[in-house]
């Protein structure tokens, strides 16, 4: 029996690829700001609608790097417990202290009406995640910030081809992250990126991630974090069939939405928010149930994933130990189905009939 994971990297046919890396062979420039790095990230600016994108080596530095460029280096970030690690990873790297808002229990997204209670002259940013391609309040979010006078960042991994109220959701922020890693909906392996709206953070990160240096003229303090033209022709043949994939996923996320019993709750449609079908979140009445269905799938070689586990506020390497009692009830019993394009009726059915 083959086993079937959460996820199934998208590749594009082989000669398509093999027809730009026949382009780097030519010009033998294999990283710093290459040709296809460069048309990739013009290609993705377009495609969001946006005036910047900077293609980056992943996620993570992105998140570092907006940081970094909006001048947080010190501080509190208020951020979720509903994330990825590495939201929190980024925070503590650029020696910041997370303060961790309770999430909102319909989409997880970061709840606003917890974040101004913890706005202190502390407070350097607020950083919020697009959980599973839903969108968060931004426009409670950046009403507090206003009031405050904090940037927004978002950590959009999630969010790659998410239209919210009529733009993508890329575009909400002062920064926005992403990561391409291969498990995403839209992957150049590995890879990440930012989008900015302005020319002053556009030039600040881009002489971040290729060490603050233009030739021999030092400008600023910088790191590695330029990704290579073998990765961009990745994203650049991926690119073009993001469409068809999205498609392929909405189909596969309907039949779950039919076939799932009634004791498995799923997330309401997010009213605005047109998806990218990337995940396919389902909540089980207690975490007993979850590690019982986990065993059950597990025996037919079927392998769901539990997407976010432990809320971040109870990582055991934190000095503090805030309480986000619905972070840490929803990350206790939340899962992601087998969800990827390949996927056909026949297999849901057994996922669910299992279920």
């Amino acid at each position: 029996m083959v086993p079937v994971y959460v996820t199934k990297a998208f590749l594009p046919p082989k000669d398509e690829y093999l027809l730009l890396l026949n382009r780097i062979w030519q010009s033998r420039i294999l990283t710093n700001q290459g040709e296809l790095v460069q048309e990739l990230e013009r290609k993705i600016a377009e495609y969001l609608q946006v005036p910047h994108f900077l293609y980056l080596s992943n996620g993570t530095l992105a998140l570092q790097l907006a940081l970094h460029v909006l001048g947080i280096d010190g501080g509190e970030v208020i951020t979720t417990p509903f994330s990825y690690v590495a939201t929190t990873s980024a925070v503590l790297w650029e020696r910041c202290q997370p303060v961790y808002a309770d999430i909102e229990p319909e989409h997880f997204c970061m709840d606003p009406a917890a974040i101004e209670p913890l706005v202190t002259k502390n407070t350097r940013a607020i950083l919020a995640t697009h959980v599973f391609g839903f969108a968060c309040d931004t426009e409670q979010i950046e009403a507090v910030a206003k009031r405050h006078h904090i940037p927004v960042i978002y950590d959009a991994a999630h969010a790659f081809g998410c239209i919210y109220r009529g733009r993508s959701l890329l575009s909400y922020g002062d920064i926005a992250a992403c990561s391409f890693h291969a498990t995403k909906v839209f992957h150049t392996v590995e890879g990440g990126g930012c989008v900015l709206h302005c020319d002053e953070h556009c030039h600040a990160m881009d002489l971040a991630r290729r060490f603050g240096h233009h030739y021999d003229n030092h400008i600023q303090l910088g790191i590695n974090a330029k990704n290579s033209e073998f990765h961009a022709a990745m994203g650049l043949c991926n690119l073009k069939y993001f469409e068809r994939n999205l498609e392929a996923r909405k189909t596969v996320s309907r039949w779950y939405d039919e076939m799932l019993p009634d004791a498995i709750v799923r997330p309401a449609p997010q009213k605005g928010l047109s998806g990218n079908y990337g995940y396919y979140p389902v909540l089980f009445p207690s975490e007993q149930a979850l590690l019982h269905a986990f065993e059950r799938l597990a025996e037919k070689q079927i392998f769901p994933r539990r997407y976010f586990y432990p809320s971040l506020n109870r990582l055991p390497y934190l000095n503090c130990r805030a309480s986000c009692p619905v972070s840490e009830d929803i990350a206790s019993r939340i899962a992601c189905l087998p969800l990827f394009p390949e996927m056909d009726r026949e297999l849901v059915e057994r996922i669910c009939r299992e279920l």
